[in-house]
């Protein structure tokens, strides 16, 4: 165990002190124990600052402490162990010792799967988070659900099974808790832990009907994020739902988001709502209901989607039906790798290349030996999460990209694949 090198990085952390220059990884741990609060906050912090991997495990205890404040530092610890950016809590200036940014879990969990490192986050640690989204503190409860919700979807194969069939049930029965942040978060976590990868198997009943009730909700942002989790899952058994929903609101922000989610699930039964949709003025509508003709996988759908776009300008039709082409008749992804480059654009066609990937990663080839370094990194993430072990031999040379950002994407890639 790399003792010295712990103990120096957390004389840094504490700018050099002489109680710092006696600190250990083992006395640190021991501290862990202590039954002394004032100890173990100590030992936590000490931790947090360092950002050292092998203090995970050892900290994942801390994350159900007795006391509030000592697992609210574990949680920001174990956050920043995994972040691919570490954050310095404080940093000495001269005789002056700076507070910096907080380490906060629902920033993290915002910034998507980009903010998280390459390291395997251990089975303890999101096993300690899970015990602690249950927690009887709002404040500890909401930490720990977001800073799951930010690590769990690392995990990948047996053990990414495994962690949906534990914690589905846990996750649905906080959508019935009394504080509405927590439930909020409950429903937001599910929507980016139970998206869909082509390996998953099917959600449980349970777990997918509890995020319909949601739907019933009076507050407008839940019951938008409870549309936007059912789209994720891609679950089938609320298409009917949707669909009520969708034909209650016609038009609206709502109204969108509802179509969208039944154009990320695609099923056969909504080919009828979005054959009328693309009939209608409104462009936004009318490129979702392409996706959703698309998702369904059937090239029948081409003749109505190419009648749609005679004649179209607007770009995100245009973009729709480019990845309705490829999805539908194998098109070349060239036009959706260079609207990759158009900021308002990118997300959108990021999901799409995510969603053709499996099966195709080696169509992605060229653009991973572009010579525009942001342009190999974003390819990298986008088979990273495309989850398609083809990728690998893609992607595991880039680890060694001169460019510190692509190689750092790689190794992300290369874990989340492997």
């Amino acid at each position: 165990m790399k003792t010295n090198v712990l103990a120096a990085t957390l004389c840094v952390a504490l700018g050099a002190s002489a109680a710092a220059s006696q600190a250990s990884f083992e006395q640190t741990t021991r501290d862990l124990a202590s039954p002394d609060a004032n100890v173990r906050m100590r030992a936590v912090q000490l931790l947090k600052e360092a950002a050292y991997p092998e203090a995970a495990v050892p900290l994942a205890k801390l994350v159900t402490d007795p006391e509030d404040a000592v697992q609210l530092e574990a949680i920001a610890a174990e956050l920043n162990i995994f972040l691919a950016e570490k954050i310095v809590p404080r940093k000495r200036i001269g005789l002056v010792i700076e507070v910096r940014s907080q380490i906060a879990a629902d920033a993290a969990f915002s910034r998507g799967p980009s903010a998280v490192g390459p390291r395997s986050v251990p089975m303890d640690v999101l096993a300690a988070l899970r015990a602690a989204s249950r927690d009887t503190t709002p404040r500890v409860a909401l930490e720990a659900l977001y800073a799951f919700g930010t690590l769990a979807p690392q995990s990948g194969g047996a053990e990414r099974r495994e962690l949906l069939r534990a914690s589905g049930p846990d996750l649905a029965a906080m959508l019935g808790a009394p504080d509405q942040g927590v439930r909020f978060a409950a429903i937001r976590v599910l929507g980016r832990l139970f998206e869909k990868r082509p390996q998953d198997d099917p959600i449980e009943t349970t777990v997918g009907d509890a995020v319909i009730t949601a739907l019933n909700e009076e507050d407008r942002p839940m019951r938008e994020a409870a549309i936007q989790t059912l789209g994720a899952m891609r679950y089938e058994r609320a298409v009917q739902a949707l669909t009520d929903l969708y034909q209650y609101f016609r038009r609206g922000d709502l109204a969108g988001t509802t179509l969208d989610a039944l154009a990320r699930i695609g099923h056969p039964s909504s080919v009828p709502l979005f054959t009328a949709a693309l009939t209608g003025k409104d462009s936004a509508f009318k490129a979702i209901a392409i996706e959703g003709l698309a998702r369904t996988r059937d090239a029948t759908n081409l003749a109505a989607i190419e009648a749609a776009l005679a004649g179209e300008r607007g770009d995100s039709v245009l973009l729709a039906g480019t990845f309705a082409a490829v999805l539908l008749s194998h098109a070349p992804i060239d036009p959706l790798i260079e609207a990759l480059s158009q900021p308002r654009a990118h997300d959108r066609v990021r999901e799409y290349l995510i969603e053709i990937a499996p099966g195709r990663t080696s169509d992605f080839a060229r653009q991973l030996q572009d010579p525009d370094a942001r342009l190999r990194g974003q390819v990298v993430d986008i088979l990273g999460l495309s989850g398609d072990r083809a990728a690998l031999p893609l992607v595991e040379p880039l680890m060694n990209d001169q460019n510190p950002v692509v190689a750092l994407a790689a190794e992300r890639a290369v874990a989340r694949l492997r």
